[in-house]
């Protein structure tokens, strides 16, 4: 049911109520102004009548006989003259006002006062005056009638205006309705003209500035999807990137290196005993060869963990431990991994060990650590999730340091974990005590990646 319908209902059936209640109030005031009216007559004709019938009386009947043929029709009463032996002599003639008409009889039986008789008695025969209301009835039904039809003419034309002024007065909710239908087909281009009327005009105002507000959203987030769909490409270009240097590192430019090595020694092996300076350039050459080719090896899990490739992430976090453990002779760094057979995407398990990567080397580096816990497995409540955990030792989180600030590694991070849909978290790893000062509090490192959502990043060809 439409807001026009219902205010037409409700303000028509109030009309038609007050009309009603008129109806009714001019009804009662008819019934008391016939009973009113009735009685009176009534109780003045006979007192008259009971007064000038004795006088007549005397003369004998011919003479009240003349007396009441003489008088005629007295207005509501009805007037009957009897003989001794009950036969009637006069009765009053039919009323000549409004002749030929009655009202209604549920009308006159709902207007007219109790109907009231009176006999007079007299030596030779008896009058009966009887209450006679039907002409105040029929004048009060002709009032009812004109009232009726006036009260339904203005029934009609209230209704009628009323009909039009709803009109018009919701006419701008239904071009609000429009509007949020075309907004919920997905729309954004719709706007309200200006509305008439203060509420109309402010819900269009309030709607226009709804829509603007969801547009600019709209193509924030647009804006935003497409820097991190850059940011995504950018990441998978520059990750085979470094896939291809490091394997062109191993597979040819770690031969050559081999290569040139065994050539020096063999060489040396040759020139020994001959010529001392040949056969010790040779050695020269073999041994930069060989830290050439520790370099390199060093070179290669820094620019992209080849392990991955060839035995998962579990194997490369192994081997990322294995060698900072090397590089960093007093650090104790516990590592526990709870993959199982878990099938990691490709780019999933890039990003946490870019991860573990970037935060053990900020633990090192910033934070002087000196013992890391490095935990990866699947998520409790979210088995399509995998967190990897990592606790240090070290001093903490800088003073004033948020989430998404300045350091460029976590940012670039935090960008590549959001791109594959997941969330990573930094904040210090234990509540500092009273007394610890300054102290060390460590930091935590968190992150949550889902292992179904990620594309998978292209493989290069050997």
């Amino acid at each position: 049911m439409s807001l026009r319908l219902k205010l037409q209902i409700l303000v028509g059936g109030l009309t038609l109520a007050f009309v009603v209640a008129l109806l009714g109030l001019q009804v009662r005031n008819m019934r008391d102004s016939v009973t009113e009216e009735v009685v009176a007559a009534n109780r003045v004709a006979a007192q008259l009548l009971n007064r000038l019938a004795w006088v007549y009386a005397s003369q004998g009947t011919p003479a009240m006989l003349e007396f009441l043929q003489g008088v005629g029709r007295v207005r509501s009463n009805e007037i009957e003259l009897l003989d001794a032996a009950g036969k009637r002599l006069y009765a009053s003639p039919p009323s000549p006002y409004k002749a030929g008409r009655d009202a209604p009889l549920w009308f006159e039986r709902m207007i007219s006062p109790e109907a009231t008789q009176q006999v007079y008695e007299f030596p030779d025969g008896r009058l009966v005056v009887r209450s006679n209301a039907s002409r105040a009835a029929l004048d009060g039904w002709d009032a009812f009638v004109v009232f009726a039809g006036a009260s339904l003419v203005l029934l009609v034309v209230v209704n009628a205006a009323l009909f039009w002024a709803v009109g018009r007065a919701t006419r701008p909710f239904g071009q609000i309705v429009d509007a949020l239908g075309a907004l919920e087909a997905g729309r954004f281009d719709v706007e309200l003209p200006p509305l008439p009327g203060r509420e109309a005009g402010a819900i269009g105002a309030a709607f226009n500035r709804m829509v603007q507000g969801v547009r600019e959203r709209i193509e924030t987030e647009r804006q935003l999807v497409s820097s991190r769909e850059l940011t995504r490409w950018i990441d998978r270009h520059v990750e085979e990137e470094r896939r291809q240097i490091a394997r062109e590192l191993h597979d040819e430019f770690g031969q050559s290196v081999t290569a040139i090595r065994s050539l020096a020694l063999s060489v040396a092996r040759r020139a020994e005993g001959r010529d001392a300076d040949a056969a010790q350039a040779a050695r020269v050459i073999a041994d930069e060869s060989s830290r050439l080719y520790d370099a390199m090896h060093g070179l290669i899990p820094r620019l992209t963990p080849l392990v991955i490739d060839s035995f998962g992430l579990p194997a490369a976090l192994d081997e990322l431990a294995e060698r900072m453990r090397r590089a960093h002779p007093g650090l104790t760094l516990r590592l526990r991994c709870r993959l199982g057979d878990t099938a990691l995407p490709p780019e999933c398990a890039l990003a946490l060990y870019r991860a573990a990567q970037e935060g053990i080397t900020n633990a090192l580096r910033h934070g002087g650590a000196s013992s890391l816990a490095l935990d990866v497995g699947r998520s409790v409540d979210a088995p399509r999730e995998v967190n990897l955990v990592l606790v240090d030792d070290g001093s903490g989180l800088a003073e004033g340091w948020q989430q998404g600030g300045s350091h460029h590694g976590l940012r670039w991070l935090r960008e590549r974990v959001a791109g594959l849909g997941g969330t990573l978290e930094v904040g210090p790893a234990h509540a500092a005590s009273p007394g610890d000062g300054a102290g060390r509090r460590g930091v935590r490192l968190a992150v949550r990646v889902p292992v179904d959502h990620s594309p998978a990043i292209p493989r290069a060809t050997a």
